[in-house]
């Protein structure tokens, strides 16, 4: 805080007065002295243009915020000119020093427009250091220093850099280890003491300007009346399995039930009532949804200063039920059996579906679907699992499930299992089919092998036997020999079906008419 925030031409005036120091020390001419004089006349207009500047900010606040916004404004301003006032003492107290100069030093040459006795190296130390007012002075200046900082907030104070501060020196400086005595010791000519005590106002009213900005500044900033208090508990779900922990954020919150903040979900504006804006949404549709929320408050200057929610998740599931009979949970061996896994609450790509027992396999037909393979009879069972945490798997459920064998076809030939049939019909036939009626999966068996006996009236029976589900030439051959009263008899059929086990099926027993 001790560099300041000069102008260039301050800071030239600033080196040029530690040459003109160095150069008294060396007992310059009457030019020396001039330019301590005009040294002096510039940091007077300075000083003057600066306080002219700092009247012109409470003018504009008066004549604007304090009249607009006065329950607002009026404690702003009054610290704000608490700052002038603490600037005001030290500067009264300053003009005091200054009137001793003149009194001692003469009064005024209008020739030289300077003090009379401007070059007296005695005035100033006798003052300063040997009546101790030089030390009054840095204490003053410190105190002042102290106070307007006390004005700021810690965060405001980061923010100025003014030079008004008076410390001794680390190392003595020409055998001086004051700051008194360096500034109005001896060899220290009365109007330099006169210019470096208008330094010390210029320096003053420099920082009055940075703390007059920084507090009346504060009008500019947005207000929000924090008027409304409630207990809020934030869950980041309110759906959970078994075993799943549940966790909630209880916080108390406050809002400004009469400021009217822009408040948006993903690009959307919501209704404000309240200083509060309530995200309404249909849920038609099933997923994963995550939205953004968004509010903006308007800030004295017509600007707006933004705020924005964590990203927030929501999951839409279908209604579902899970039906589950005692008696039929059954898998059939050698076709795929499906299968519909839901675990309400829990993404599809989070269940992960198992099977145990039965000699088979378990694979995902896609959308909560699986198909199931078994190939032994017994039982299996089948365990769905889901991903409730990153890195835990929690069990959901475990079904017991009969593994049995597809049930025996039904031996047809021309459709029909036995009793009567048209010779013709008879006669256009050239093959035997197995087949499973009502039987819902789709399981097919064909006939590898069967005897067909023909026994006419009042003749002796014929008895071929074939591979295969078709009628051999022979079979056709004397099929084609029947009358009416003819049986026609095939027996001893098996077929094979999908888990490849021989089936011995039923005789079929016709009669040619």
């Amino acid at each position: 805080m001790a560099l300041g925030r000069e102008t260039p031409r301050q800071r030239m005036i600033g080196i040029l007065y530690l040459v003109l120091l160095a150069l008294l020390a060396l007992n310059v001419p009457d030019s020396i002295l001039d330019a301590f004089k005009n040294i002096n006349n510039s940091l007077e207009t300075s000083k003057s243009n600066v306080s002219t500047a700092v009247q012109q900010l409470f003018t504009a606040f008066e004549n604007t915020k304090l009249k607009e916004e006065p329950e607002r404004a009026k404690p702003i301003y009054d610290k704000a000119k608490k700052a002038q006032a603490i600037i005001g003492e030290l500067n009264q107290y300053i003009g005091s020093l200054k009137e001793e100069f003149v009194k001692q030093g003469g009064g005024y040459d209008e020739e030289k427009g300077d003090l009379a006795q401007r070059e007296n190296e005695d005035i100033s130390p006798n003052l300063m250091i040997n009546e101790k007012k030089g030390t009054a002075l840095k204490d003053k200046i410190n105190t002042t220093r102290t106070k307007l900082l006390a004005l700021l907030t810690p965060e405001e104070q980061k923010m100025v850099s003014f030079s008004l501060e008076a410390k001794d020196p680390e190392k003595s400086v020409n055998g001086k280890k004051s700051w008194e005595e360096i500034n109005f010791g001896s060899g220290t000519p009365l109007t330099a003491a006169m210019t470096i005590l208008t330094k010390i106002q210029t320096d003053a009213q420099n920082a009055e300007s940075d703390v007059v900005k920084i507090i009346l500044g504060k009008m500019d900033q947005a207000v929000v009346n924090l008027d409304k208090f409630a207990a809020v508990a934030v869950a980041p779900t309110s759906y959970l399995v078994q075993g799943q922990p549940y966790k909630a954020e209880v916080f108390l919150t406050a809002s400004d039930s009469k400021s009217e903040p822009a408040i948006s979900v993903n690009g959307s504006s919501l209704q404000v009532v309240d200083g509060k804006g309530v995200y309404s949404v249909n849920t038609s549709r099933e997923g994963i949804f995550t939205w953004t929320g968004v509010v903006k408050v308007k800030q004295t200057d017509g600007s707006y200063k933004e705020y924005r929610t964590p990203q927030q998740t929501y999951q839409v599931a279908r209604p579902s039920a899970v039906v589950s009979p005692d008696k039929m949970n059954v898998l059939y061996i050698g076709v795929n059996n499906p299968i519909s896994v839901s675990a309400p609450g829990t993404p599809t790509d989070k269940v992960h579906v198992n099977l145990s027992g039965g000699g088979g396999s378990i694979s995902s037909a896609g959308a909560g679907k699986y198909n199931v393979k078994v190939s032994s009879p017994g039982t299996a069972r089948i365990s769905v699992s889901a991903e409730v945490a990153p890195g835990k798997t929690q069990t959901l459920s475990s079904t017991e499930f009969r593994v049995k064998r597809i049930p025996d076809p039904i031996a047809k030939f021309a459709g029909k299992t036995g009793g009567s049939m048209a010779t013709v019909a008879l006669k256009a036939q050239n093959a035997l089919f197995a087949k499973l009626d009502n039987f819902d999966f789709d399981a097919s068996f064909r006939v590898t092998k069967f005897t067909m006996i023909i026994a006419k009236p009042r003749a002796d029976a014929i008895v071929l036997s074939t591979s295969g589900g078709q009628l051999s030439s022979s079979m056709s051959s004397a099929l084609n020999g029947i009358v009416p009263g003819t049986r026609v008899i095939f027996d001893n059929i098996v077929a094979v079906g999908p888990d490849g086990t021989p089936r011995q099926l039923n005789a079929v027993a016709l009669t040619a008419n």
